[in-house]
C-alpha cells in the first residue's frame, strides 16, 4: 500500500488547509509526500528546476526555478507559507562531500535566507540522524544547515532520520537483526534507536503531521523513534 492510500485513509475531519511549498519535491520524498498532501487537501506548489518541472506530481502546481539562488527561492514563497526542504545530493556517500557543501547546505541556506525575507510560517527541514560514527562530511552539511535555521529565528521542525526504505533502497533490511541485536546492549541500544530505519510511509507521515500540526514557536527536532511513531490525528490542529 502507497503512503498517498495510507494518509487519505486517515485523514481527519479538523485538517486545516495549508498553502505548501516543496523544495526538491521531485525527488525520492517528494514524489510520495507532494500527492498525500494534496489527499489532505492542502495547496501545493513545487519549486524545480526546468529539466525536472515534467516530473511535478500532478496536482501541484509547478514553480520553475534554482533551489540553490535564495533570489530565485524567494520568488516562489508566498507569506504564510509552509517551506519543506527536501533538497539533497542523491544517494550520499562518502566521496560527495564537496557535493554536501554545494548542494545540502547551500540549498538550505538559500531557502532559510528567502523565508525569512518573505515571511514564511513554518519551515520543514529533513537533517540526519546526529551524532554517527560514519558519513561525516554529510552529517556535518545537514548540523550547519540546522545552525542556520536556529539563527534566522524561524518556526521549524527537524527530522532526523538516517535511512529511508523504500524503492531503490532496502539494502539495510539486511541489517535489521543487527539493529535488533544493537538494541539489547546498554551500552549501544540509544545510538542504535537513534540511527534506526524508517519507511518511506513512516516519513511521509510525520512530513504531513508536522506540517498539519507544528509547534507554536521555535524549533521541534523529530529523532528517529518519533518519526516512526507520527500519527495524524491525536493532537490539536494549529492554526
Amino acid at each position: 500500500m502507497s503512503p498517498t492510500a495510507v494518509v487519505q485513509r486517515r485523514a481527519a475531519p479538523d485538517v486545516v488547509a495549508r498553502d505548501v511549498l516543496v523544495t526538491g519535491g521531485t525527488g525520492y520524498i517528494g514524489q510520495r509526500l507532494v500527492p498525500a498532501l494534496i489527499a489532505r487537501g492542502h495547496r501545493v506548489r513545487v519549486l524545480a528546476r526546468p529539466e525536472s518541472a515534467h516530473r511535478v506530481p500532478a496536482g501541484a502546481a509547478a514553480i520553475v526555478g534554482d533551489a540553490l539562488d535564495s533570489a530565485s527561492v524567494r520568488t516562489a514563497i508566498r507569506a504564510g507559507d509552509t517551506v519543506i526542504h527536501l533538497v539533497g545530493t542523491p544517494h550520499p556517500g562518502p566521496g560527495k562531500a564537496a557535493e554536501f557543501e554545494r548542494v545540502d547546505l547551500a540549498s538550505i541556506r538559500a531557502t532559510v535566507a528567502a523565508a525569512r525575507a518573505g515571511g514564511v510560517s513554518h519551515l520543514v527541514y529533513v537533517s540526519v540522524a546526529q551524532p554517527a560514527p560514519v558519513m561525516h562530511a554529510y552529517i556535518a552539511a545537514r548540523a550547519a544547515g540546522e545552525a542556520a535555521i536556529a539563527a534566522a529565528g524561524l518556526r521549524s521542525t527537524i527530522l532526523r532520520p538516517w535511512y529511508v526504505l523504500g524503492p531503490g533502497h532496502r539494502w539495510p533490511v539486511l541489517l535489521i537483526p543487527l539493529y535488533a541485536l544493537a538494541s539489547l546492549i546498554p551500552g549501544v541500544r540509544e545510538g542504535a534507536k537513534r540511527l534506526g530505519l524508517v519507511t518511506h510511509e513512516q516519513m511521509v507521515r510525520a512530513l504531513v503531521r508536522v506540517v498539519e500540526r507544528p509547534a507554536p514557536k521555535g524549533m521541534t527536532v523529530l529523532d528517529v523513534p518519533m518519526i516512526r511513531q507520527a500519527t495524524l490525528d491525536a493532537m490539536p490542529v494549529t492554526r
